[in-house]
């Protein structure tokens, strides 16, 4: 089942005197359950298709589906409250606040569901904080906790919303080889567990080796899909049929 649906999208910006390019008719389907990567070198696009797909950003031109609702033409405040409980962020750089524990930065986002009481929120907090094996460092601020352990905050953060898709922007950048790797099984152990869906930007070839769907793009324009099929990654052109097949489950 497509979760996410996107039909010749296009996306400029104004740069100084230039017109940059950022997406150039896009068209992408993406199924509930995948780990996805979308991967490019830096200005490729990656991480304006992700503020796309997160409503944090809105297209020129081009559809968007999300999980059945139509976003396009929509504005990021229009949309606030269906991405706060659609969308689960991971950053690169953590994006914790710096003055809350580690249960606090989990509950946050909580806090702006009037439906869930008290007792649901800390249940939540609980069972995600465990989830990510953090329930030790509950009471621990970001600068007590090392990279790996904030990232694991992060994560336990945007899974507490129970969101239907998790969009991670260069996750394990800011990570060594080992502490990324630990990071990169532990979404990919959630991922099979719980299906929650989970769509990446990166340029980390570890990150494209965890993932069992693959996005190439370059210069704004979609150049490759792949799918893993065992150990190894077939490739499709990207055409418009193509984009539509290749990450068929």
């Amino acid at each position: 089942m497509a979760l996410v649906m996107l039909e010749n999208v296009s996306r400029q910006y104004r740069l100084g005197g230039q017109t940059v390019h950022a997406l150039r008719d896009v068209s992408l389907r993406i199924d509930e359950g995948v780990f996805l990567a979308i991967a490019g070198p830096s200005g490729s696009g990656k991480s304006t298709l992700l503020n796309l797909i997160g409503c944090i950003d809105t297209a020129d031109s081009g559809r968007i589906v999300i999980d059945g609702r139509d976003v396009s033409g929509r504005t990021p405040d229009q949309l606030a409250d269906y991405r706060a409980r659609t969308v689960g962020f991971i950053f690169q750089t953590f994006n914790l606040f710096p003055v809350l524990t580690a249960w606090e930065n989990v509950e946050y986002p909580l806090l702006q569901f009037p439906e869930l009481g008290k007792k649901e929120r800390r249940e939540r907090v609980a069972r995600f904080l465990d989830l990510v094996g953090l329930s030790k460092f509950a009471g621990h601020r970001p600068n007590q906790l090392s990279g790996g352990q904030r990232q694991r905050v992060a994560i336990a953060r945007a899974l507490a919303v129970k969101p239907r898709i998790v969009l991670a922007d260069e996750p394990t950048a800011n990570l060594d080889h080992q502490t990324g790797g630990e990071i990169l099984r532990l979404m990919k152990a959630i991922n099979q567990k719980y299906r929650t869906t989970f769509v990446f930007s990166t340029h980390d070839e570890s990150v494209m080796a965890a993932a069992d769907r693959l996005v190439r793009i370059e210069d704004g324009r979609i150049i490759g899909l792949g799918v893993r099929q065992q150990s190894r990654w077939v490739m499709v052109k990207a055409d418009a049929d193509a984009s539509m097949e290749a990450l068929e489950r």
